[in-house]
């Protein structure tokens, strides 16, 4: 959970996403779910001149398993926030561990 919400801080920014086909997408981050599914509006192809075709798309939505990579802009991330939920998430025990203790 702590990668979606950290995306969920990071709608209305611009994104660029690479997707494991190599197409990479940017354009502004509208919305996110648990399963990183991103859609983004006013988007345009990095490499316009291979993918000609996706000129005329305005607005996309991508499922989170062809996901290679997420670009963000460095200002909208706030890297001690970040350590610091990371730091809580790595510290609850997880729900296997949790039904292996009351055994």
């Amino acid at each position: 959970m702590l990668f979606y919400s950290f995306f969920k801080t990071l709608i209305g920014h611009q994104v660029t996403v690479e997707l494991k086909n190599d197409l990479a997408i940017t354009g502004i981050l509208t919305s996110v779910d648990q399963f990183l599914n991103i859609k983004l509006d006013e988007i345009r192809v990095v490499d316009d001149t291979k993918y000609p075709h996706m000129m005329a798309v305005k607005n996309c939505f991508i499922r989170g398993s062809v996901v290679r990579y997420v670009q963000l802009p460095a200002s909208a991330v706030d890297t001690a926030l970040l350590q610091d939920a990371a730091r809580r998430e790595a510290q609850q025990p997880t729900t296997a561990a949790a039904h292996t203790m009351n055994r």
